[in-house]
């Protein structure tokens, strides 16, 4: 496996499991880290359609072997990195604690994946993405005024989540290696969730924001900030929040912006989003793509991901790579000098054993 990117030569352990760790894993992998999967043996899995486990090699480890868990701490003496993602309690049950890892390998970064965190009244529950964003507020904000929406798993697992996990073991990774001290990084996606609700916190400071859902500047709630759907049934969104972007909306589309202006006072929008409605509706998707894409009208057409793979744009940025005819995300973000790079297809769980083993041990 030819490594390259920004993270080369960093060796990453990761301790199979769901959601947000094995995509922290796949971020690492993509710019170039050396991760190593130690999956159960047996499993099943591995090639293009594997995405999160993409670009790592794997081992096959019995945890409750005395000589498979000899054989994990020696690689946890060889890490800098340590990824896992079980409820607080399991790795110290198994022998692999932060204690007796840290004592193996005192520059060690252990990253501890969970949706409550490592304490509190509720760290030892099980729960899941929507749970977690539930407890933290960020659901409630999200949906019309009838119901939240579901935002996927994109807020919680992975915002708040896998983003959180890589930001902390990378920061801990740089005093690591600048001081020699490892540490224990605790991402908690119910604190990662929180954290990405800052712009709310401050417009909430500035009496700006509400907590009644679909009332909001940035919730759907005005009229020059939303989606709307066109005559063939497709979606198109909106958002020029900016006095010169509006009335470039008003002047492109006929929109009466003097009738209707962007007041951020709330006071006009169910009206001023009705006549909105009404208009967007009059013509096709494309009619409005035609109009307005590319100016500053602040204007896109709201694709599924099939049509986004076949966008201009997004074509032309690559933004989507190919692996064995499967179509998933390329590496993000871009490096001018170290360009990370999908590293191959997931491995057969256990495929890598003996060159794992001879790579990572032969130097401990």
């Amino acid at each position: 496996m030819k490594a390259q990117g920004p993270l080369k030569g960093v060796k990453v352990l990761e301790f199979v499991g769901l959601g947000p760790a094995p995509f922290c894993g796949m971020m690492l992998s993509d710019m170039g880290a050396d991760v190593v999967r130690i999956d159960r043996p047996g499993a099943h899995g591995g090639g293009a359609a594997d995405v999160l486990a993409r670009g790592r090699r794997s081992i096959a480890l019995n945890l409750k072997d005395e000589a498979d868990l000899e054989t994990a701490r020696r690689l946890i003496a060889s890490a800098n990195i340590l990824l896992e993602g079980y409820r607080p309690g399991v790795m110290e049950r198994l022998g692999l604690g932060p204690d007796i890892a840290l004592t193996r390998n005192p520059a060690l970064v252990y990253g501890r994946m969970t949706g409550w965190g490592q304490y509190g009244p509720l760290a030892h529950a099980a729960g899941h993405d929507l749970n977690y964003i539930a407890l933290t507020g960020a659901l409630s904000a999200i949906g019309d005024r009838e119901k939240p929406a579901i935002p996927l798993n994109l807020v919680g697992d992975f915002g708040g989540g896998a983003m959180y996990l890589g930001f902390g073991v990378l920061a801990a990774l740089h005093h690591a290696r600048a001081s020699g001290e490892g540490q224990v990084v605790d991402a908690a996606i119910v604190d990662g969730a929180t954290s990405l609700m800052a712009s709310q916190f401050q417009l909430a400071a500035f009496g700006l924001w509400s907590p009644e859902r679909g009332r909001n500047l940035l919730d759907g709630a005005a009229h020059f900030y939303s989606v709307y759907e066109c005559a063939d049934g497709g979606f198109i969104s909106v958002g020029p929040l900016e006095p010169e972007f509006y009335a470039l909306l008003c002047e492109k589309t006929g929109f009466d912006g003097q009738t209707w202006p962007a007041d951020w006072s709330g006071k006009g929008w169910p009206n001023a989003k009705a006549a909105m409605a009404d208009m967007f509706k009059s013509q096709s998707r494309d009619h409005w793509c035609a109009l307005l894409e590319g100016s500053d009208a602040c204007f896109a057409p709201v694709l599924d991901y099939e049509e986004a793979a076949r966008h201009p744009h997004m074509v032309e940025r690559a933004v989507h790579a190919e692996l064995d005819g499967v179509r998933q995300p390329a590496p993000a973000p871009r490096f001018s000098v170290t360009p990370g790079a999908i590293q191959g297809p997931a491995a057969v769980p256990g495929a890598d054993q003996d060159a794992v083993l001879s790579d990572w041990l032969s130097e401990t």
